[in-house]
């Protein structure tokens, strides 16, 4: 008797798991860091490898100050994919040597400074990206409950809330350049101003 082929239709992925957490977020598309935060004030850089192929990021958060680093396996998806404020997500923390092992899969990157920045009672997090997506800003909040979530208006700093808009998702981030990220935003803007009309 061989070893069995995992695929798909044999391998079981349970619905509810007591390690993963329902994470609900907003995300939201900013022209800079907003009024008050600049580039020189505390931030982590943080540099994501999604691993092609998966649901699964290996992210590495660096503190500047102290030159630690703090090393994280997720798996992160969606169980409702027409709705993509409400995430499941598993985190393991890496050693260095777990950490090590793991670079060897090939993955899309992603580089940014995650910038803290609190607004009406909320503490929101902002990522200046880098590389090329180098200009892309955007703001994530998160909420405890479906009722927070549902009720949190557009913050004035934000230009759009992109939430529900996959191509602002880390994984499709990780595929694309700034240059097209502009041109997603032109034209999901004219698609949106003529639903309007």
């Amino acid at each position: 008797m061989g070893v069995a082929k995992l695929t798909d239709q044999n391998t079981i992925v349970p619905a509810a798991s007591k390690y993963a957490l329902v994470e609900r977020e907003r995300r939201y598309l900013l022209h800079d860091l907003p009024e008050g935060l600049t580039r020189a004030d505390p931030h982590r850089q943080i540099t994501d490898n999604y691993i092609t192929g998966t649901r699964l990021r290996l992210r590495k958060v660096r503190d500047p100050k102290t030159n630690k680093w703090t090393v994280k396996l997720t798996q992160k998806f969606t169980p409702n994919t027409q709705d993509l404020s409400r995430t499941i997500i598993t985190n393991i923390y890496l050693n260095a040597l777990e950490a090590g092992m793991l670079s060897v899969f090939d993955a899309n990157e992603i580089r940014k400074n995650r910038y803290y920045f609190e607004f009406a009672g909320r503490v929101f997090s902002i990522d200046m990206f880098l590389g090329d997506l180098f200009g892309l800003v955007l703001a994530e909040a998160s909420f405890e409950t479906d009722e927070e979530l549902n009720s949190f208006p557009k913050p004035p700093f934000a230009i759009a809330d992109v939430t529900n808009n996959e191509v602002f998702t880390g994984g499709r981030l990780s595929e694309l350049t700034f240059e097209a990220i502009q041109k997603e935003v032109k034209s999901w803007t004219m698609n949106t101003e003529a639903a309007v009309k």
